[in-house]
């Protein structure tokens, strides 16, 4: 950690919604006049898809699975030294996953390829990590000791599944079979290298919808945000004025101690009201708790 170079992290699987988040950092850091350094979590995979599709292959040869969430498929040694130097230096290389034609063709390169690595941009105020492993542990890797503002997106699983099945099939051109077969294959480093992130995070947004996602494998939509609620989980936080959120969210109440719920829809507002104290916090002493 560092008061220096300091480190935002929103962790969160795929289709847990940690890129809708970003963009409302983005706005945060705007209104507050921060220089931000953006990373995606995808540029420490290990392999390019073609690499992955073969490791694969020869995993299920072997009677093993292997998954983006999982160790084989991401180094999780590298992420950690990444997130080490900007907090140090407030340096860096990174490089970006391209996961779609649009992403790609102004590199001029095939989806599912790595742009070369690069060095930050110079003098940036903090880094914002978006990705798989903000607060993943690994044996002696640690990357969650190396931020200092942890963030989970934990959607309930049937929803997360509704939403990568969504996006991967209509954004990224995947049959809706791979993407089934992608979440089986996962579940044994979704268990150990996602879910226990989220007991690591400073706050959680858990978005739970109230409609029914019984069937997550047949659904054609992602419920909307004015259909759900969103459950907010704070961990370490001293001094978060609870009274003046209720107050200022419409239809937001306490569920225990230290978890307040609010609509849905009031998922942008909510986030504003109480992240950018925090960073504001954050930026001037080095800390939020």
């Amino acid at each position: 950690m560092s008061a220096t170079h300091p480190i935002i992290a929103i962790t969160g699987s795929s289709g847990a919604g940690t890129s809708t988040t970003t963009l409302a950092f983005a706005q945060i850091f705007r209104q507050l006049g921060i220089k931000a350094a953006f990373v995606e979590g995808d540029s420490f995979h290990r392999y390019t898809r073609p690499e992955m599709d073969v490791a694969i292959r020869k995993a299920r040869e072997q009677g093993r699975h292997i998954s983006y969430f999982g160790p084989e498929a991401n180094d999780f040694e590298q992420l950690a030294g990444f997130m080490q130097e900007y907090g140090e230096t407030g340096t860096g290389k990174f490089r970006r996953y391209l996961h779609t034609f649009d992403e790609a063709v102004p590199y001029n390169q095939m989806p599912g390829t790595f742009t070369p690595w690069q060095e930050l941009e110079d003098n940036t105020d903090l880094l914002f990590y978006e990705g798989l492993h903000g607060a993943v542990k690994n044996g002696e890797t640690d990357v969650s000791k190396h931020i200092d503002f942890l963030i989970g997106m934990v959607p309930i699983v049937n929803l997360e599944w509704i939403q990568k099945l969504v996006r991967d099939t209509s954004e990224r051109g995947h049959s809706r079979e791979a993407v089934s077969d992608s979440i089986v294959r996962s579940m044994d480093d979704y268990i150990n290298f996602i879910t226990p992130q989220f007991s690591r995070t400073h706050i959680n947004f858990q978005r739970v919808p109230l409609v029914d996602t019984s069937n997550p494998f047949s659904a054609k939509n992602i419920p909307s945000l004015d259909e759900s609620l969103l459950v907010i989980r704070f961990r370490g936080i001293k001094n978060m004025d609870f009274p003046y959120l209720l107050s200022m969210i419409d239809g937001a109440f306490m569920s225990r101690m230290n978890t307040i719920v609010v609509p849905g829809g009031k998922m942008g507002f909510a986030m504003e009201l109480i992240l950018t104290p925090l960073i504001r916090q954050l930026m001037a002493t080095g800390k939020i708790a």
